[in-house]
C-alpha cells in the first residue's frame, strides 16, 4: 500500500515538473514578444519626436516636440492596403522606420526621405549641396549609409550631380522604393509590432460601467 502511494506521489511530481517545462517555453516567447514591442516603441518614440526630414535642423527652442497619438486599429489596418498609405501617415512612417532599424536596413527609408526633401528644394545652391550630401551619405562606395543599387546607376548619379537637377536620384529612389515595397513592407505587416497596433484593446468591466 505504501509503495503504491509513493509511486503515485512520484508520478504526480513528474507530471507537475513536465507541465512546468512545457509552460516555460510559452512564457519565454511571451517575454520575447514584450521585449521586441518595447524596443520598437522606444525607437518609434525617437522617430516621432525627430523630424522625418533627415536634413532638417532640430529646433533650438525647448518644448517644441509634437505629440502624435497612437492610431486606432482601423487606421493602422489601412496601412496594409498600400505602401503609400503607410508612408503618407506620420505615425505609420515612424513605425516603419523603427521596424527597418530593427532589421538594420534603415538606410533605405532615410535615402528615400532625403530624395523627397531634395525634390522640394528650390534654391540652386541648396540643390547642389544637398546632392553632394546625398551622394556622400548613400551612393558612393563605402558610404556610411550605402544603399544597394547597381554600378551603372551609381555612375549615372555621379555624372548627374555635376550639374544637379531634381531628377538626379530618381532611378535610385525608384529602385529603393521597390525594394522596400516588395521586401520590407510585407515583413512589417507581419511583425508583432504592427499586429499589436491593429489589435483592439479589450474594454475592462470598470470602463464599461462608466
Amino acid at each position: 500500500m505504501q509503495s503504491a502511494l509513493l509511486l503515485a506521489v512520484r508520478h504526480g511530481g513528474r507530471m507537475e515538473r513536465g507541465s512546468r517545462r512545457r509552460s516555460e517555453p510559452e512564457e519565454d516567447k511571451g517575454r520575447m514578444k514584450r521585449t521586441i514591442i518595447k524596443d520598437w516603441k522606444t525607437r518609434l518614440s525617437y522617430f516621432l519626436q525627430n523630424s522625418s526630414n533627415p536634413n532638417k535642423r532640430k529646433s533650438k527652442k525647448a518644448g517644441k516636440h509634437r505629440n502624435y497619438f497612437r492610431p486606432s486599429p482601423e487606421e493602422a489596418q489601412l496601412w496594409s492596403e498600400a505602401f503609400d498609405e503607410l508612408l503618407a501617415n506620420k505615425y505609420g512612417l515612424a513605425a516603419f522606420r523603427a521596424f527597418l532599424k530593427s532589421e538594420f536596413c534603415e538606410e533605405n527609408i532615410e535615402f528615400w526621405l532625403a530624395c523627397e526633401d531634395f525634390k522640394k528644394t528650390k534654391s540652386p545652391q541648396k540643390l547642389t549641396s544637398k546632392a553632394k550630401k546625398i551622394y556622400n551619405d548613400f551612393i558612393e562606395k563605402e558610404a556610411p549609409k550605402e544603399i544597394n543599387i547597381d554600378f551603372q546607376t551609381k555612375n549615372m548619379i555621379a555624372q548627374n550631380i555635376q550639374g544637379p537637377t531634381h531628377t538626379c536620384f530618381s532611378a535610385a529612389q525608384k529602385r529603393v522604393y521597390s525594394l522596400m515595397e516588395n521586401n520590407s513592407y510585407p515583413r512589417f505587416l507581419e511583425s508583432e509590432f504592427y499586429q499589436e497596433l491593429c489589435r483592439k484593446t479589450p474594454i475592462s468591466r470598470a470602463a464599461q460601467g462608466t
